[in-house]
Order: C-alpha cells, then sequence, then structure tokens
C-alpha cells in the first residue's frame, strides 16, 4: 500500500506525458492513455527540452565532481589528523542546515556585481559550496570505517599520505563516494530556486523549465509531464547502475554501536 502511495504520482506523470489533450482533463480521470502519443515529447524537446537537460547535466555533474575532488582530501584530514577538533566537522554539518532562501538575496547581489547572472558558473560555485559540507561529513564517516593499520603499511613501504590517499583509502571507499556522489547529483539535478533566481536564458535548468509550462494561460499539463519524465529518467538510470554500490556505501559509513 504504502509502495503503491508513493508510486502513484510517477505513474500519474508519466501517463500524462502519453495522453491525447483531450485525455488529460477529462473526467473521470483516464488512467491509461487510449492512443498513446509522443506529441509531447515532439514539443518541447527542440524547443527547450535539449537545452535544458544539457545545462542540467553540465551543472550537475560539474558541481558533484569538484565537490568532492575538494571534499575528499577534506574528509580525509578530518577522518586521520583530527582537523578543526573534535567539534569542527559538527560545524561544517550545520552550515548545511541554513534554510537556503535566507540566502537569495545576498548571493543575487553578489552574482550581480560579479557578472556571474545567467552563467554556468554561478550555479557550479554555489552547488559545489552548498554539498561540500555534506560530503566532508559523509567521506569523513566513510574513511573513518576504513582500518588505519592499512595506509600504516603502505606509508611503512615507502608510500607518501597523498599515495595512500589515491591508491588505497579512495578505493576502499568506492561505494561511499558513490553513495555521497548519487545524493549530491541528485540535489543539483533538481534544485530549482537558486537555478530560478540566477538563470535567465542560456543557463536555464530543467526544474526551471518545467515549472515554466505553468503560465497565466493555464497549464500546459503534456508538456510539463513529458519534460518530467525527460528530467527523472536519468535519476532512475543512475539509481541501476550503482545500486549495489549505492546500498553498500549507505552501510559502510554507518555508525557502529
Amino acid at each position: 500500500m504504502a509502495l503503491a502511495f508513493f508510486l502513484f504520482p510517477i505513474f500519474w506523470v508519466t501517463m500524462g506525458a502519453f495522453k491525447l489533450p483531450e485525455e488529460i482533463f477529462h473526467l473521470p480521470p483516464v488512467w491509461i492513455p487510449s492512443q498513446p502519443t509522443l506529441n509531447h515529447f515532439l514539443v518541447v524537446w527542440p524547443l527547450k527540452g535539449y537545452t535544458s537537460l544539457k545545462n542540467s547535466l553540465i551543472v550537475a555533474v560539474s558541481a558533484t565532481a569538484l565537490a568532492h575532488l575538494v571534499g575528499a582530501p577534506a574528509a580525509y584530514s578530518l577522518a586521520r589528523f583530527r582537523t578543526g577538533g573534535h567539534n569542527f566537522s559538527f560545524w561544517l554539518l550545520s552550515q548545511r542546515m541554513m534554510p537556503p532562501v535566507v540566502m537569495v538575496l545576498p548571493i543575487f547581489i553578489l552574482a550581480y556585481q560579479l557578472g556571474l547572472l545567467d552563467t554556468y558558473a554561478a550555479l557550479i560555485a554555489l552547488y559545489t559550496a552548498f554539498q561540500l559540507p555534506y560530503v566532508i561529513w559523509m567521506l569523513r564517516g566513510y574513511f573513518l570505517d576504513i582500518p588505519a593499520e592499512v595506509e600504516e603499511s603502505a606509508l611503512v613501504d615507502g608510500a607518501n599520505r597523498l599515495g595512500v590517499l589515491w591508491r588505497i583509502t579512495l578505493p576502499l571507499a568506492a561505494p561511499g563516494l558513490i553513495a555521497t556522489a548519487t545524493f549530491a547529483f541528485i540535489f543539483c539535478w533538481s534544485e530549482f530556486l537558486f537555478a530560478l533566481i540566477l538563470t535567465r536564458s542560456h543557463t536555464v535548468t530543467l526544474p526551471v523549465t518545467i515549472a515554466g509550462y505553468v503560465s497565466g494561460q493555464g497549464p500546459f499539463v503534456g508538456q510539463a509531464s513529458a519534460l518530467t519524465v525527460v528530467a527523472t529518467a536519468p535519476i532512475f538510470v543512475a539509481g541501476l547502475l550503482v545500486q549495489k554500490h549505492f546500498v553498500r556505501g549507505l552501510t559502510l559509513g554507518a555508525i557502529k554501536t
């Protein structure tokens, strides 16, 4: 019953993407389209669909990769050297608890003064900054779960600390890296507020484009549903591809009692 409750919105949106216009607002509701059509996809794809998908991919992949590039060494430092003391990691995580809406105006003014409105750089830098506390906190737990003796053996054999991190620690923590990257990617992919504020036309992402199909003339449900299917497809595909690593990664850094 619970599964049906959570899957119903996905089913309804997917069916709406293939319905004829007269079936979308029909009463009683049409659950399964009688004549499935691709017209909604054909309308949105050349107009805004391709550009929005490209922008979302560029921003989400770049921000996720950059957050891990910076966050992995920082998390390793916290795990192995207790950098900043015992409470520093909690302070980092607390930065992620700030409501994003309170930062909208200062960030918009800063991006405007720097000439970064409607650019990839603004979104990538912002999403990276938002994801860093979460990435560092998660990876710290995974690194703590790896026995320090494994690294010490490599150090005795002549490896330096950077080599140990690259050749031993990161491969051992790969499931954790994948799990963390998956969550970070989903946030960047679905973020709406700052994408709406900081983009105009060239770097508009999928969530903003989907919201744009609700206009004063009424909602274009078919087009919005089609674009929603396009937006959710990469998440499902990525989840299926990394499912094994994802499940193991969620338990790798679990707190032991």
